[in-house]
């Protein structure tokens, strides 16, 4: 009991713009116990001239090594003890990961002082009757034409041209290689290339040049690279590409036939009609989702002008960490990396979380601003209702519901999901 009100009078706190410093110190026993724990940690690994391996004394470590030496060990020990007694003494709730600051270390205790963020006042002046409208969808017959041209194509055949010359639209079997003042430079090399004229797949300048050539034709192609091509040593310079077609392909367009619906193999799609039908269905439902999107965006920018709120940086820093993240992911998806990027873009980390920064903030705000209605509008999700949501979600993902939750962030992250999807819906009611 002594210990505990020990430590209770070492707690101060300072409330500054929702950024708090709490201050705490581990003393006595606690300290005591978290450096010899540090020593016997350390000392199994320790060699002195007199001593087995692991067996020297406190006292010769010591002087051979200082206490000092002891300090970060013990220090790692006790700090999630003594944020667990910030929060608990201060009474605070964090809404970003604390910084943390080792202010002392001595032998008789460590002072730790967090910096922990604390959600800001929020107020929404007015969230009803913006008369935010949904934009009306219409599907165009230019629309349908143009999706049913690329059904063609898509299913289009490819065969050898046997006779002519290569043409726009025609795929090209090329071996190439790049030399820039007589020397060959790296990636200029290819063979049994397949290009399709008119893709713009290669730098300005090349493809319109081997229009006109004939298969087995070499030809040179003088090109000068663009001044923001990423490669420094190819920026603006000027190059030739030794040129062999080997073979030119053709495609040639199917017709809306029996052979072709059954390549198509889609339910119910037997004609043209039933194609034109499907078509016009997808794409309206594509629109209807795009301007869903667009009109909850509306919405939700509407609602934030009429929001009050001095947003900490820590929580757009933390958002922005985020994003980062994800983009990270999404970079890996495609076979490439964040180093990969900043060398291609010439850019920097900085750079890209400046970037980051403008939808960082708006993604906290719309945030806030949202918890602020469901506690205006009392909106709250029963455990049992969360549960049920929980139990749906594994089955749709093909998951049993404790890996889903595990995954998904626990059963209050389906709570909180579900709170802000009604704030969304009572949103578009209170708007119409």
């Amino acid at each position: 009991m002594a210990k505990k009100e020990e430590n209770k009078k070492e707690t101060k706190k300072e409330v500054k713009n929702k950024s708090n410093e709490v201050v705490i110190k581990i003393v006595g026993e606690e300290w005591t116990e978290a450096m010899d724990a540090a020593f016997e940690a350390k000392r199994k690994d320790v060699t002195v001239s007199g001593f087995r391996k692991g067996k020297v004394p406190r006292n010769i470590y010591e002087k051979n090594f200082g206490k000092e030496s002891l300090y970060m060990a013990a220090v790692d020990s006790v700090i999630q003890l003594a944020y667990e007694r910030a929060l608990d003494e201060s009474k605070l709730v964090p809404v970003v990961q604390p910084k943390v600051e080792v202010a002392a270390v001595c032998d008789e205790y460590v002072e730790f002082k967090f910096t922990i963020t604390t959600k800001p006042d929020v107020k929404v002046k007015k969230y009803k009757g913006l008369k935010v409208k949904k934009e009306k969808v219409e599907v165009t017959k230019e629309e349908i034409d143009e999706e049913m041209q690329k059904v063609l194509e898509r299913y289009g055949e490819v065969r050898i041209k046997e006779k002519g010359e290569l043409e726009n639209g025609n795929i090209a079997v090329i071996d190439f290689e790049g030399f820039k003042d007589g020397v060959p430079f790296d990636g200029g090399k290819a063979e049994n290339y397949e290009l399709e004229i008119g893709s713009n797949t290669f730098i300005p300048g090349f493809e319109e040049q081997l229009v006109g050539m004939k298969t087995k034709e070499e030809r040179d192609i003088d090109v000068t690279f663009p001044e923001e091509y990423p490669a420094e040593n190819l920026k603006g310079a000027k190059v030739v590409f030794k040129v062999k077609l080997h073979e030119i392909k053709e495609k040639v367009k199917r017709d809306f036939d029996k052979e072709l619906f059954e390549d198509l193999a889609m339910e119910g799609v037997n004609s043209k009609e039933d194609l034109e039908k499907e078509l016009k269905a997808n794409i309206e439902a594509q629109k209807e989702m795009d301007a869903e999107n667009n009109y909850v965006d509306a919405l939700l920018d509407a609602v934030a002008k009429n929001v009050e709120v001095d947003i900490p940086e820590e929580m757009v820093d933390e958002e922005v960490e985020r994003l980062l993240g994800r983009f990270s992911q999404q970079l890996q998806m495609q076979g490439a990396s964040l180093d990969l990027y900043y060398q291609l873009t010439k850019t920097t980390e900085q750079d890209l979380k400046n970037q980051l920064e403008k939808e960082g903030y708006k993604n906290v705000l719309y945030r806030l601003m949202l918890e602020e209605i469901a506690k205006e509008e009392k909106i709250e999700i029963s455990d049992e209702d969360a549960s049920k949501q929980a139990d749906d979600l594994a089955k749709k993902y093909n998951m049993k519901k404790e890996d889903f939750l595990k995954n998904f962030g626990g059963i209050e992250m389906i709570k909180y999901d579900m709170e802000i999807r009604q704030v969304v819906d009572l949103l578009k009611e209170l708007n119409k």
